[in-house]
């Protein structure tokens, strides 16, 4: 594998030509919860570092549960392999002063990437959002922070169906764009299932503001191997499978007390591909994949695109 020439920041990765010849394409992963989780992520990273991803980003647990783990993980990622790691960052339950030294920890291990995002409350992602006493209230304060400390090159979350917060889809953009112009330099959305709504939503910053629509808009995609797994994560997020979708998927579940998860799998291997293949003739950055710490259903939607995912790539343990 040839590996591209290193960069400092996501859109410099973005803007040049993907190593693959075929799309860019970067991976999410989550703080393992445990010794074997931990095997499993790195079982992950080694199989996506030998496809030169533009970049990997490391989740931030709600309310900084996960945030020792985040931190020591981000480092090694930055540090023991090739990746250009974006570690996320967020705002809950933290004052200004504890964010100024979480900043301050990923610099020290050489990560000036990060992904602000205001976060959602612990227990209920849906519950009401408090702001910490001496803390920040939007995503946006978040980035002038950031911006602030240092050269960090700052990206932040984005929603093709509108935040679950937002009063409607007008606002919803307003807020995405004065994220933007605070100096957050690209976007990953929101896991959807509807490639319109990610169209719609990037035309509304087009109309809201040309300049800051020239940032790229990365959608952010997952294979689905679980109907029941996928209903759980959009309840989470406030976000909806659209009925036509849902068909598919239950089909394929089937009606028993258990669903069919190889048939799902298969249908979710399908849909991603239909979904990436789609995005890509609209020209998008690149795809941003959730992987749960696995690696094989991304590689294969990544080989049915013609990424050349080699056959002998490890994927054990993978779903």
């Amino acid at each position: 594998m040839t590996s591209s020439p290193p960069a400092l920041s996501v859109v410099e990765r973005l803007a040049a030509p993907p190593a693959n010849g075929v799309v860019h394409f970067s991976v999410e992963f989550m703080p393992p919860r445990d010794i074997e989780g931990e095997a499993r992520l790195w079982r992950a990273v080694r199989v996506f570092e030998r496809l030169d991803p533009a970049f990997v980003s490391l989740t931030y647990g709600a309310g900084g549960s996960t945030r020792d783990r985040t931190v020591r993980i981000a480092g090694e990622l930055a540090t023991q392999t090739t990746l250009l790691t974006v570690a996320h960052l967020t705002a809950v339950n933290h004052s200004i002063a504890e964010l100024r030294a979480l900043v301050g920890s990923y610099a020290d291990q050489g990560i000036t990437n990060l992904l602000a995002l205001r976060g959602d409350p612990p227990g209920d992602p849906l519950g009401e959002w408090i702001r910490h006493p001496q803390g920040v209230q939007y995503a946006r304060e978040l980035v002038e922070l950031i911006s602030g400390l240092g050269d960090f090159h700052v990206g932040v979350a984005s929603f093709p169906e509108g935040h679950h917060r937002a009063r409607d889809l007008d606002q919803d953009t307003d807020v995405l764009v004065g994220k933007l112009r605070a100096g957050a330099e690209y976007s990953v959305t929101q896991m959807f299932f509807d490639v319109e709504d990610f169209l719609r939503l990037r035309d509304r910053v087009a109309r809201a503001d040309p300049e800051q629509a020239a940032k790229p808009l990365i959608p952010g995609l997952m294979p689905i191997t679980s109907l029941a797994s996928a209903r759980r994560m959009t309840q989470l997020s406030g976000s909806v499978i659209p009925p036509a979708v849902e068909q598919r998927f239950a089909e394929a579940a089937g009606d028993g007390p258990e669903e069919d998860r190889a048939a799902v799998r298969a249908v979710g291997i399908d849909f991603a591909t239909e979904t990436a293949q789609r995005l890509i003739a609209e020209g998008v950055a690149g795809l941003h994949f959730c992987s749960l710490n696995f690696a094989k259903a991304t590689c294969e939607v990544l080989d049915r695109l013609g990424v050349g995912v080699p056959d002998a790539l490890p994927t054990v343990g993978a779903r």
